[in-house]
């Protein structure tokens, strides 16, 4: 994704040059990482099964698999590797293990970053407002995890209702939901004749049970901010700490990144300084200051009843939030 979707003049086209540069060795040493985390945390894991010791092992291990999306998320955009053959590669990959097929990924999110925050067009606002009861179902995972699941089986019955997936790219997503699905019951076939749960211990049961921990990074992202075009009112970034940064590929910086995507993860700390320097402080928010903040508005009204124009969950000089009369 080459292009820029900031509506104000940022950078000049050398430097934006300069910040698009990628490389094999920052997206490899942090694919590295990343894995090896995962590998030591799952070898961990299994070391303390029928312990107590298997619910914070099992947690973390869970935490770090659900944050690969924010590797598969680079990945689509083709700026983890210089080399472009290994995105694809391990696009793949995680994309399998996320049980989100990389190609329906690609269409998906150029949508969402076309049409950021407009309600018919962006490939992650495809929903019903939010209730109280509807956000929270999602946030544990509940609604997330059955959307993945039934939308990976209708898209390899040949079912297509998604209005950003085009006849162009159609036969490739139905090809490889159903490669997805083919994989999954070999799998399932080989525990079953292997005896095994290591698929549902090391792998599923993790993942599913704290989906909950990433949802904080993809709720914070958009929700509550204006729906107009213009991405340094439409974006939020986050508050974290340099680990949480690194689990999340760079993605708190995320009013830099959807201004331009093309900068790889490990330029957007910088990127996001050149922003605030030529325009001002962006959205900011921490995860669970974000959290209770939605939660109290929805228990005033549902997400449709608040301004579509405006931001209603916007941070103050106090570190308190504004609060919007109803």
């Amino acid at each position: 994704m080459e292009e820029s979707f900031s509506t104000r003049k940022l950078l000049s086209g050398a430097e934006l040059k300069e910040f698009n540069a990628k490389s094999d060795l920052a997206g490899g040493i942090q694919m590295a990482s990343h894995l090896g985390a995962i590998a030591v945390l799952g070898y961990l894991h299994f070391l303390v099964m029928g312990t107590w010791w298997v619910l914070a092992t099992g947690f973390a291990l869970g935490v770090s698999i659900n944050f690969l999306y924010a590797a598969q998320h680079e990945l689509s955009h083709w700026t983890v590797f210089r080399t472009r053959r290994l995105n694809e590669i391990f696009g793949r990959l995680v994309g399998f293990a996320m049980i989100f097929p990389r190609d329906y990924d690609l269409v998906m999110h150029q949508a969402h970053h076309r049409w950021t925050s407009n309600w018919e067009r962006d490939g992650e606002l495809t929903r019903a407002p939010y209730t109280l009861k509807s956000y929270l179902i999602y946030f544990i995972g509940v609604t997330y995890w059955m959307n993945r699941v039934t939308g990976v089986v209708r898209r390899a019955r040949g079912i297509i209702i998604e209005p950003y997936i085009g006849a162009a790219v159609e036969a490739k997503v139905i090809r490889e939901s159903r490669l997805h699905i083919a994989g999954y019951t070999a799998i399932a076939a080989l525990s079953l004749a292997f005896e095994s749960w290591a698929a549902i211990t090391l792998w599923l049961l993790p993942m599913v049970l704290t989906k909950w921990v990433h949802q904080m990074q993809n709720t914070i992202e958009h929700l509550g901010l204006s729906h107009e075009t213009d991405i340094l009112s439409n974006t939020r970034s986050t508050r974290t700490n340099a680990v949480m940064r690194w689990l999340c590929w760079q993605m708190p910086y995320h009013t830099a990144h959807h201004s331009y995507p093309s900068v790889p993860f490990w330029q957007l700390r910088k990127l996001n300084d050149k922003i605030e320097s030529a325009a001002g402080p962006v959205h900011r928010m921490g995860w669970i200051e974000f959290q209770i903040e939605v939660v109290q508005r929805l228990m005033e009204k549902d997400e449709s009843r608040w301004p579509m124009d405006e931001a209603w969950i916007v941070p103050v000089a106090n570190g308190r939030t504004a609060r919007l009369e109803a």
